[in-house]
C-alpha cells in the first residue's frame, strides 16, 4: 500500500469497536482458511526466504487474500504481515492489522494438521481484538479486549489436570536447564504453529510455554490477548508483557505460565540460555538448537 494512503488517513480516529473488529477478523480467519485447506496436503510450490523460514504459494495467496478483505474493510488501519514488505508508516496508525497468514508453515508442509492462521488488530500497542483459527481441527479462538476468551464460539475455559506433572514444551538447552533447577515436568507436544501452541496454556493442554528469542508480532499478537483475556501470564522474561507495532517487531525470550509457581524456573531457565538485552537480538545463544523441531 503506498505510503501516501497511510498519511492521509493516520490522524483519523477508528470509528469501530473491538466487537466490530473482532468480527471482521473471524469472518476474514474463517475464508483464509478455506483457501489455506484448498493447498494442504497438496503439491504445493514452496521456498526459503532469507531467514531461512520456508514460505508456500498458499501463504503468499492467503496473504494478499486478507489484506484486500481488511484494509478494504478498514482503509485508516496499518498494516504488518510476515509475508508483505513492512511499510514503516504503520507506526503513524493508531490501530494496525497484525497478520501471519499461515502460522506453522513447516507443519502444514509435512501435512500435520496444528497450523493456524493467526489475526490481531493493535491498538497503541495493544492488542485489542485477535483470532488464530487452526482449520483442519476446526477449532477458532478469538477475544476481543475486555470481553473475554472463546473456542468457537464458547468461552475458553482452561481444564487443570490435579496432580498431573506440569506439561512444558521446550527448545534443549531451556530443558536441561529446568531440570538442573529440580523441575519435574513433562517435555512435549511441539506445535509448529507458535500462536496456537501458546493459546494450549489456556486450554490446559499445556502448562507452560517456553520460547525462545526471536518470535515477531504476528506469531504471538492474537496470542497475548488470548492469554490476557484467559488470566494466562504472558511476558517477555526480561521486559514483561509485548508491546506491539513498534520498529522492531522481534521479541525477546517468552514464557507463557497457566501456573505462576512455574514462573522463577522457567524465568531463570530462559534468561540463563538467551539473555537479555543488552545483546543483540541477532545473536545466537549459546546451546540454541537449530533443528527445526526444536528452535522452540
Amino acid at each position: 500500500m503506498p505510503a501516501h494512503a497511510y498519511n492521509a488517513r493516520q490522524m483519523l480516529v477508528p470509528p469501530t469497536t473491538y466487537s466490530d473488529d473482532l468480527e471482521l477478523l473471524r469472518s476474514s480467519a474463517v475464508a483464509a482458511g478455506i483457501i489455506a485447506s484448498s493447498f494442504f496436503r497438496r503439491d504445493v510450490k514452496s521456498w526459503t526466504k532469507d531467514n531461512l523460514s520456508p514460505v508456500t504459494e498458499a501463504d503468499i495467496l492467503v496473504d494478499r487474500y486478507l489484506a484486500a478483505s481488511l484494509l478494504t474493510a478498514r482503509p485508516t488501519y496499518g498494516w504488518l504481515s510476515e509475508e508483505t514488505a513492512d511499510n514503516p508508516s504503520r507506526l503513524d496508525c493508531e490501530r494496525v492489522f497484525v497478520v501471519d497468514p499461515i502460522d506453522g508453515t513447516s507443519g502444514f508442509l509435512r501435512g500435520e494438521d496444528s497450523w493456524s492462521i493467526s489475526l490481531a488488530v493493535v491498538e497503541n500497542g495493544v492488542p485489542v481484538a485477535g483470532v488464530i483459527f487452526a482449520p483442519v481441527r476446526d477449532e477458532l479462538y478469538d477475544a476481543a479486549k475486555g470481553e473475554g476468551a472463546r473456542l468457537n464460539g464458547k468461552p475458553l475455559q482452561r481444564h487443570r489436570r490435579a496432580g498431573a506433572a506440569p506439561i512444558i514444551p521446550a527448545a534443549g538447552a531451556v530443558h536441561q536447564e529446568m531440570q538442573t533447577a529440580g523441575l519435574h515436568y513433562t517435555r512435549g507436544p511441539y506445535y509448529p504453529s507458535l500462536a496456537y501452541r501458546l493459546v494450549q496454556v489456556a486450554t490446559g493442554k499445556l502448562d507452560a510455554v517456553a520460547n525462545r528469542r526471536g518470535s515477531q508480532d504476528w506469531d504471538i499478537a492474537a496470542a497475548a490477548l488470548i492469554l490476557d483475556e484467559c488470566g494466562v501470564g504472558f511476558e517477555d522474561v526480561c521486559s514483561g508483557f509485548p508491546v506491539f507495532n513498534k520498529r522492531d517487531v522481534r521479541h525477546g525470550a517468552l514464557a507463557a505460565l497457566g501456573d505462576m509457581s512455574l514462573k522463577p524456573i522457567v524465568h531463570s531457565a530462559l534468561i540463563k540460555v538467551y539473555g537479555c538485552p543488552a545483546e543483540t537480538m541477532d545473536a545466537e545463544a549459546p546451546g540454541e538448537l537449530t533443528t527445526p523441531d526444536e528452535r522452540i
